[in-house]
């Protein structure tokens, strides 16, 4: 959608459009505004064309144009439902047309609507329409959407790069090590105060003892003696110290990466369901694998090596300044000109270290993908397209990594060539004082024994900026994670029930994902030892209703209670130990059946996982394993049939034993022997305790009290089998394209496969 600004109409509309849409106007009109709609009638792809003017409502197509003059009976509403909207115009309670369109456009229907509404009410009024200038988005140049700064288009790619200063927050870990931090640092101090000792004792063996015995002077053993141990004692000294120093920082810095680890990987475990559902898994495993493990040798090694280079920077320019002034202004020269060049790279290093991590995260993503999904890979042979994305991903890396080497391969040489500068002209400026008696060979000598630790210290300094911008790069995106907020919040003020009956009430309960309605206005109460069958056509919101009801997502509208108590006031966790889910794609861990069965109880007993995996038929087969329950399941339990994984995950929730239980289509990947033998189980599991079933085979809920039909997120018949069959509604219509489907599968099949089903 566009809203009209004194460009000219050409800049405005689509392409497709712009020799049409004049053409039908008015002498006296003029385009106020437009919708770009993408769908017609039959929900095939077509381009059509909204506009608004100052007196119509032009609709163009490729068949036709038609027009609606604005009037007080006339209407705009807009609906969504199952990825798809629909406009439809009024006029009364007469509907005169209908749009469609996919939902990449809602925010822009919503703002057309709004400016329609504008432009009846200025005819009605004939007050005029004051147009609110145009936000274009300064990337793409395309408009802003209604009331939000941020473009959806290129959103994706705008990141905001890291700052030095995020660093600082690391101290949040680092502050229960302080004082082992503090006891680091004066180790540090005392150990580069023992490096710089031995270029101070090279003057007097310089001066008293070398340079005498040059000129016919007897040496002095003892003088000798002293100054050599002088020098062996320092190094001594060095040498403990910094070994105290790097072990302890060592450690803290290990255990402060350690509990960054941690503590984000126990926050993105609290995140909700809507978080993971835009992130990437490989993405993630990145942050808190490598990026962390990159804050971790930054903080052990290069910071402790920056802190030691500014000590011994700032230790070594107040000896230069004590032993000559004039000599140890000449060795800083180079400084200002290294500062400068580190702060016109520095940005540049930082955004461009943020983007590798991106880079490089696109590439574990691949991975992700692939190694998980090797046998749907292997299934459709796309070996050489999965190759094909790595390689491009690999290429895209590259690339952007080369482009940081061509700054970071000039910065280094240059800071080298202007510390040899620097020490060309300490020894130039050294030389001519000592022609003229200003200063001894020995001072000259020690001199450029500081000079050369200094300049090698600014050179070490120098480099540290690459791995800073990185630490930082990476310490931003693990706080994107810790900054995150869940959608499903702990309540402030917990409600504890000590037990749960099982009552469940949705109060005109809506949901919606982004700007698609899936769930509006449920009002429905089950009651305590009730089972409740869900069906519906896909999408109608049945998975949806079993989210909320598992407080995986909140509800935007209304509540859900359980025995009376708003499920947002329990803790989270103290609720979801009462309900037992079974997924139509069961998901099992790397590990042996018998921790699978008890993931959700790790301290059943062996009696207690036998028990549960008999009261879901999965003993039998459990038991023909060789190793029986101590075998190991594969990842995503490879290794075993749909049939068997189901039954190890209808265990698992069992073993719990909920107080609701819900089946989201748990049967679906069961052959009909084994749905046979789990409905029997079920059917005993299910006395006393609250059950929620889905299941697009309408006969496996033959047990079900009543049967909830949704459709387009709203509820539209509740009943048993036979009274929604007596009403000849929505659940009839189901029922009886099932059963015909049924029959010509009988129909097509062989005789030995009729009578089997017949059997069944």
């Amino acid at each position: 959608m566009n809203t009209r600004t004194d460009s000219p109409i050409k800049t405005l509309i689509p392409d497709v459009w712009r020799a049409i849409v004049p053409s039908c106007l008015l002498d006296t009109e003029e385009v106020q505004c437009w919708l770009n709609i993408n769908l017609d009638n039959q929900l095939n792809f077509s381009d059509q064309l909204l506009v608004l003017t100052g007196q119509r409502l032009l609709s163009y197509s490729v068949e036709r144009v038609e027009a609606y003059a604005y009037q007080n009976t006339l209407s705009l509403t807009r609906h969504d439902h199952g990825g798809v909207g629909k406009i439809e115009l009024f006029n009364g309670e007469v509907r005169l047309a209908c749009w469609f369109y996919t939902l990449a456009h809602n925010i822009q229907a919503t703002r057309f609507i709004k400016q329609f509404n504008l432009h009846c009410q200025s005819h009605i009024t004939g007050v005029a329409v004051v147009q609110a200038p145009l936000e274009l988005c300064p990337e793409c140049m395309s408009p802003l959407p209604l009331e939000q700064g941020e473009c959806p288009q290129c959103s994706s790619t705008l990141h905001a790069p890291p700052s030095t200063w995020t660093l600082l927050r690391l101290w949040i870990f680092a502050k229960p090590y302080q004082w082992q931090l503090l006891s680091g640092f004066l180790l540090m101090l005392a150990s580069t105060a023992a490096t710089l000792v031995p270029p101070y004792l090279t003057m007097p063996l310089m001066d008293r003892v070398l340079i005498p015995y040059q000129n016919g002077a007897p040496i002095d053993f003892v003088i000798v003696m002293w100054l050599l141990l002088g020098l062996l004692g320092s190094a001594l000294a060095a040498w403990g110290l910094g070994w105290a120093k790097t072990y302890i920082l060592a450690l803290v810095s290990e255990r402060i990466g350690a509990d960054l680890r941690t503590i984000t990987y126990d926050h993105l475990l609290r995140l909700s369901l809507e978080f993971f559902g835009g992130k990437r898994t490989g993405d993630l495993m990145s942050r808190i694998g490598s990026e962390s493990d990159r804050i971790c040798v930054f903080l052990s090694l290069h910071l402790l090596d920056f802190a030691t280079d500014v000590l011994m920077i700032l230790m070594t320019a107040a000896i230069l300044f004590s032993i000559n002034p004039w000599l140890a202004l000449v060795t800083l020269v180079p400084l200002p000109f290294i500062a400068w060049m580190i702060h016109n790279v520095r940005d540049r290093l930082r955004t461009g270290f943020e983007k590798i991590d991106r880079v490089w995260s696109q590439v574990s993503n691949v991975l992700a993908d692939t190694i998980p999904g090797i046998r749907v890979v292997k299934a459709f042979a796309q070996e050489g397209r999965e190759a094909e994305r790595f390689r491009v991903a690999n290429a895209h890396n590259l690339q952007v990594n080369d482009r940081i080497n061509k700054i970071w391969s000039l910065f280094t040489p240059s800071v080298s060539l202007l510390t040899e500068i620097g020490l060309l002209v300490v020894w130039a400026f050294g030389i001519w004082q000592v022609s003229n008696n200003e200063i001894t060979v020995g001072v000259l000598t020690a001199f450029l024994a500081y000079i050369s630790r200094f300049y090698a210290r600014l050179d070490s300094m120098s480099r540290i900026v690459s791995v800073t911008q990185k630490a930082a790069a990476g310490a931003k995106r693990i706080f994107d994670i810790l900054d995150h907020v869940s959608s499903v919040p702990e309540p402030t003020h917990p409600v504890h029930l000590a037990r749960i009956e099982g009552q469940i009430e949705l109060k005109n309960a809506g949901f919606r994902y982004g700007n698609r309605a899936v769930i509006k206005g449920l009002n429905l109460v089950i009651k305590p030892g009730e089972m409740i069958g869900l069906v519906g056509h896909s999408g109608s919101g049945k998975s949806t209703l079993v989210n909320l009801m598992c407080r995986f997502y909140d509800v935007s509208e209304g509540s859900i209670n359980i025995d009376g108590v708003n499920i947002r006031a329990l803790p989270v966790s103290e609720y979801r130990r009462h309900i037992g889910l079974v997924l139509q794609d069961p998901f099992l861990f790397f590990g042996s059946i018998a921790e699978n069965i008890a993931y959700g109880k790790p301290d059943a007993t062996h009696a207690q996982i036998v028990a549960a995996a008999r009261a879901a038929h999965a003993h039998e087969f459990i038991l023909r394993l060789p190793h029986g329950y101590d075998s190991l399941v594969g990842e995503r339990g490879h290794g075993l049939s749909g049939g068997e994984r189901q039954r190890i995950s209808i265990a698992r929730a069992l073993l719990i034993d909920p107080r609701i239980l819900i089946l989201d289509e748990a049967t679906a990947s069961v052959d009909t022997e084994t749905e046979k033998e789990i409905q029997k189980a079920l059917d005993n599991l299910v006395q006393g305790r609250t059950t929620i079933a889905i299941a697009h085979r309408l006969s496996t809920l033959h047990k079900a009290h009543r049967l909830v039909v949704l459709d387009k997120g709203e509820i539209v018949e509740i009943g048993s089998h036979d009274e929604l069959m007596q009403a000849q509604g929505a659940y009839y219509r189901l029922y009886q394209a099932q059963a015909r489907n049924v029959d010509t599968d009988l129909d097509d099949a062989p005789v030995t496969q009729i009578d089997q089903k017949a059997g069944a």
